[in-house]
């Protein structure tokens, strides 16, 4: 299986751009960003500051370190945004109008790809002329490409049992997982969700931005590598095709 996997990921393009935010170009050339934290992410390289030329963004939920650059980044491409309805909601209040509102569960089909709302254990606010800002509740998508390959994106999230659930119902070939503690699972709790997901590769995320998160690659590898389980290790600005 691992083989065959191997050889449909080179269709698949991942490039990190530091810290949660990542741009997919799928199998048919399909740009979908996601949660772009850009300008103000120590680890976002300089070129990609600004991005253009983006299909589809994917919102998993409304902390700074996620959508500090999303309306930015929606005039800057026009791209369609895909969020929970609370955030869809802000959005049209803030004038943007291609809004692609979902709850946990739906199924968005945009150009033969299949974009699947499921849960997340982690909250979500936005602070505005100080004052907070409910956002409705954090989620992780399943994104399932013009080839048939299936990635589980999983935002800021602790490991949950139902992950059993989304491993029946969408059957991930690859997750992207945060491994840095404090605000998110760490390595420990990533390794355990490869497990429950039934993952054969996790791309490792949210981590080494700032001191405080301090799990990385390394200490993944050591849990998951023994159970058949590679581990696809970016620096920001890198692309793995």
């Amino acid at each position: 299986m691992l083989s065959s996997l191997q050889a449909i990921v080179k269709r698949l393009a991942i490039t990190w751009l530091g810290h949660g935010t990542f741009l997919l170009t799928s199998p048919g050339g399909k740009r979908i960003l996601i949660d772009p934290w850009l300008e103000g992410n120590p680890c976002c390289p300089d070129e990609w500051k600004r991005v253009s030329n983006i299909d589809l963004i994917l919102v998993t939920h409304g902390h700074a370190d996620h959508i500090e650059d999303l309306l930015q980044t929606v005039r800057d491409t026009g791209a369609p945004v895909v969020a929970i309805v609370e955030i869809c909601q802000w959005l049209k209040a803030k004038g943007v109008q291609r809004l692609c509102p979902m709850n946990k569960g739906g199924t968005f089909t945009f150009d033969g790809i299949l974009v699947s709302m499921v849960p997340a254990e982690h909250s979500s606010g936005w602070i505005e002329d100080d004052h907070l800002v409910y956002m409705g509740e954090a989620v992780g998508y399943v994104i399932k490409f013009e080839d048939a390959l299936t990635v589980y994106f999983a935002g800021d999230t602790t490991v949950f049992g139902d992950m059993r659930l989304i491993r029946k119902l969408y059957a991930p070939e690859i997750a992207f997982l945060p491994i840095g503690g404090r605000f998110t699972m760490g390595p420990e709790g990533a390794a355990m969700a490869c497990e429950l997901l039934g993952v054969v590769q996790v791309v490792p995320m949210h981590y080494g931005t700032f001191p405080v998160l301090t799990g990385t690659p390394d200490r993944l590898r050591e849990l998951v590598e023994p159970k058949s389980i590679t581990v696809l290790e970016l620096r920001p600005g890198d692309t793995a095709d």
